[in-house]
């Protein structure tokens, strides 16, 4: 008969000293080891079961000529629509998801309309641009798009009765009237809109930048506060076209524009404590493909050689276009930063990424909506960069979309970043550099000589 000798066991201390070794070791290497970037630009991690991510749970089936067959019992939804420009479209989307949260709903989120880049642009899928799975996987909660809803070739004209924020805010404007949107043709949906009551209002009817506040909004989407507003005799309008005069729809809870809304204060999406931004905002990823788009174009602007990483950068926006009718009869050029400031600033967030994360971003990538050959070429004169669209044929091959997204993710995926006050394009940026990659960041003030002094 043969015997196994049992090892000797070792002690709980012993086994507590190894952990604890083997735990200072990793940790020191950690320490020791230097800063580095890197560019998140691989493919999301799996989504989990856990979270049901198919869009079949939360409707009737594959998309319905009416989209009201294809809406569960069981299930509420929120909506709303855009009229406001690519990236105020995007903080009006996150507005409409946070609002779903808070109302325990489920969003239905329309195409991008392409009305401040080129008309004859077709309108683009949310889901297209943005990782629609990761987001939903981040806030618990599903998304659909309207085209899961309704067939986009449907020629069925609904009805529907939604409220209208934009005519009680817009108290300063002689008649106020609901806000349309081009939307509401291509979906087919003839509304009959029905006028918030004026609590809902944030800010003071005098002030002309009014907001409406978010847990107003949402209350409108519970029975209480919905049947004490329907009391109150507000004003309704009949739908255009089949001139049906409707109450504001419960089971599909909508509004016409929910860019003006906030939780505290106006403009929050530039306030580090938004909780449109905190809880969907700085969810909402790039796809992956539309990420990977990116980084080609963002490499070959700084000639990385191919089997190279992407190095670190610094993404500047600078806005000017539009930005000149605001400039109250002050020459533009003392108007706008000159790139003289605007190097400055570069140098502020180049030495933070230096001093905070021992990063050295000497690259410079410039986007701006600025036509004058001359200003580009004292960019050049900087050192700094860009992405040439027309030699890239970018529209040409993907279409008038894309150098938008392009420019935006290539400002996101900066190691630091530098932009222009006032404009949401550089809010945005602004906000997923510092949370996406704890970037350092500055905004230039403008408007009049020495307005970024500091």
């Amino acid at each position: 008969m043969f015997y196994v000798r049992k090892s000797r066991m070792p002690s709980l201390r012993t086994i507590c000293t190894a952990l604890t070794g083997a735990f200072l070791l990793g940790f020191g290497t950690l320490l020791l080891k230097p800063s580095s970037y890197t560019l998140d630009i691989q493919d999301p991690p799996p989504h989990s079961t856990i979270f049901n991510s198919d869009s079949q749970s939360y409707v009737q089936g594959p998309p319905t000529q009416r989209f009201r067959d294809n809406l569960r019992n069981d299930t509420k939804y929120i909506t709303s629509w855009t009229s406001s420009g690519w990236t105020n479209d995007v903080i009006t989307y996150g507005n409409l998801i946070y609002l779903a949260l808070i109302t325990g709903r489920t969003p239905i989120i329309p195409k991008f309309l392409s009305t401040h880049i080129d008309p004859r642009a077709p309108p683009f899928v949310f889901g297209e641009v943005f990782d629609v799975p990761r987001l939903s996987q981040a806030i618990g909660i599903h998304l659909l798009e309207w085209h899961e809803v309704k067939d986009p070739e449907s020629q069925v004209v609904d009805d529907l009765g939604c409220w209208s924020i934009w005519e009680t805010v817009q108290r300063h404007v002689p008649i106020p009237a609901p806000r349309g949107s081009p939307s509401l043709n291509l979906l087919k949906l003839d509304i009959s809109w029905t006028r918030t009551p004026a609590w809902v209002e944030l800010t003071s009817p005098s002030q002309q930048d009014s907001h409406a506040s978010f847990w107003s909004l949402a209350s409108l989407g519970f029975p209480e506060a919905r049947s004490k507003s329907l009391a109150l005799s507000l004003k309704n309008h009949p739908s255009p076209q089949h001139q049906v005069s409707l109450l504001p729809d419960d089971h599909l809870l909508c509004f016409d524009l929910l860019y003006y809304v906030s939780a505290h204060h106006t403009w929050e999406w530039e306030l580090d404590y938004s909780p449109a931004w905190r809880f969907v905002g700085q969810h909402m990823r790039w796809t992956a493909s539309m990420e990977r788009l990116a980084d080609a174009h963002a490499r070959r602007a700084m000639n990385v050689p191919e089997h190279e990483p992407t190095p670190p950068y610094v993404s500047v926006h600078i806005r000017h276009g539009d930005f000149r009718d605001q400039c109250a009869g002050i020459p533009v050029d003392q108007c706008f930063a000159p790139l003289s400031v605007i190097a400055r600033r570069v140098s502020e967030v180049q030495e933070e990424l230096r001093t905070r994360k021992g990063i050295e971003a000497t690259h410079v990538i410039m986007t701006s909506d600025e036509s004058d050959p001359e200003w580009w070429s004292e960019v050049r004169a900087l050192g700094w960069t860009w992405v040439d669209y027309g030699a890239e044929r970018t529209e040409e091959i993907y279409g008038k979309w894309h150098p938008v997204f392009i420019d935006a993710i290539i400002q996101s995926n900066g190691a630091g970043f530098v932009g222009t006050l006032r404009s949401t394009m550089s809010t945005l940026a602004s906000r997923r550099v510092q949370s996406w990659h704890d970037g350092a960041t500055r905004i230039i003030a403008w408007g009049r000589p020495g307005a970024d002094d500091h």
